[in-house]
């Protein structure tokens, strides 16, 4: 019983341990911003925001894993899961980018100037 109690132990600190360094270098590029990241334009958007919505992903995906227990699950009813739920999630990632070009785009060369 002693050795479960290691193992969950163990597996409760790896899980805090991988969180705790992405969203400690999520926090490093927001503080920092590096000017190669955030000057770089990809699909519509600088690379520093892919880089934040990977890590989110990927964050949300490991929290799935660990603590909805799917690591211990078949491989199609875990993609059942963790698949539309990362197509949704790039879905509306994209709305979101899209709609903020279009208005972004409306404030700069319409007739709607900047007011703050």
């Amino acid at each position: 019983m002693a050795h479960a109690h290691e193992s969950n132990t163990k597996r409760i600190w790896i899980v805090f341990g991988l969180l705790s360094l992405i969203t400690i270098v999520e926090v490093i590029f927001g503080i920092f911003k590096p000017e190669s990241l955030h000057m770089t334009n990809v699909l519509g958007t600088n690379l520093l925001n892919w880089i934040f919505i990977i890590l989110t992903i990927v964050k949300a995906y490991y929290i799935m894993w660990a603590f909805m227990h799917l690591e211990g699950e078949k491989g199609a009813f875990r993609w059942s899961i963790v698949g539309p739920l990362a197509f949704l999630i790039l879905y509306i990632c994209f709305l979101i980018l899209i709609e903020a070009d279009y208005v972004f785009e409306v404030y700069k060369n319409g007739f709607i100037k900047w007011n703050f």
